[in-house]
């Protein structure tokens, strides 16, 4: 997947189902609350959005890349919300801060500090942290397309603050944001700001699939996400019908 210019094509599936794992374990119900605090965090996102050019699609994995890639989807996801909050009305403010971390407990949200191997958002200090080792391993498995996924679904949760949108139960706000994900996807698909590669949606679909929550967990259980089957459904209805599908009205 990549911005205008095309991409290159993702490595093994394995790769997709473990970043279609850290997508499980966002946004935990606690995680609702506190700044990111971390020694000197950097913003990484970018001042401007970016442009096509800026894109590359090259076949090569570098951290370099990776950071490129990540700052096109931050900036891709700014410009879509931005873009639908004006068509009804209303104002967007970008998520304030996305947050690199390398360590378990090096950035923490509410006073409870992120585990490795994760990424989440964290509402009050409306900013996403995510492990940058396991990213960019994940990103060096599966390609660029594992980013826009991740991206899409952690900024969808600062949309559902944005929208005032709560729950009573995880596993709504959890199918919501796939959703939400699916549409940004698929509407920048469809606008031609990003190209699929040939087999991309087969391997979304077959690594969605592949994740979902512990049969024996109960749907109302907190942190509950969902089922594989409900999962890949909440996503590619997103996907092919856009945000009418995700129940935002």
């Amino acid at each position: 997947m990549g911005e205008k210019a095309g991409r290159r094509r993702p490595g093994p599936l394995a790769g997709l189902l473990v970043a279609v794992v850290v997508a499980a374990g966002c946004m935990g119900g606690g995680l609702d609350q506190g700044e990111p605090e971390q020694p000197g965090p950097r913003q990484n996102g970018p001042a401007a959005s970016p442009g096509a050019d800026s894109t590359r699609a090259d076949g090569t994995t570098s951290v370099a890349e990776f950071k490129q890639d990540f700052s096109d989807a931050v900036g891709i996801a700014e410009r879509y919300w931005t873009d639908r909050f004006r068509a009804s009305g209303k104002q967007f403010q970008p998520i304030r801060r996305v947050v690199p971390y390398t360590r378990s407990g090096e950035v923490s949200c509410g006073g409870e500090g992120l585990p490795r191997n994760n990424a989440v958002y964290c509402s009050a200090g409306d900013f996403i942290a995510y492990d940058v080792n396991w990213s960019v391993a994940a990103f060096r498995q599966v390609g660029d397309a594992f980013l826009f996924y991740l991206l899409g679904h952690e900024y969808a949760h600062g949309v559902q603050v944005r929208l005032g949108i709560r729950y009573n139960f995880t596993i709504q706000q959890e199918l919501q944001a796939d959703c939400m994900a699916g549409a940004y996807i698929g509407d920048n698909v469809r606008s031609g700001t990003l190209t699929l590669a040939e087999g991309d949606l087969d391997e979304f679909r077959e690594g969605l699939l592949a994740v979902g929550d512990d049969p024996n967990q109960p749907w109302f259980a907190e942190g509950s996400h969902g089922t594989a089957e409900q999962r890949t459904d909440s996503f590619f209805r997103g996907y092919e019908n856009s945000l009418d599908a995700c129940g935002l009205g």
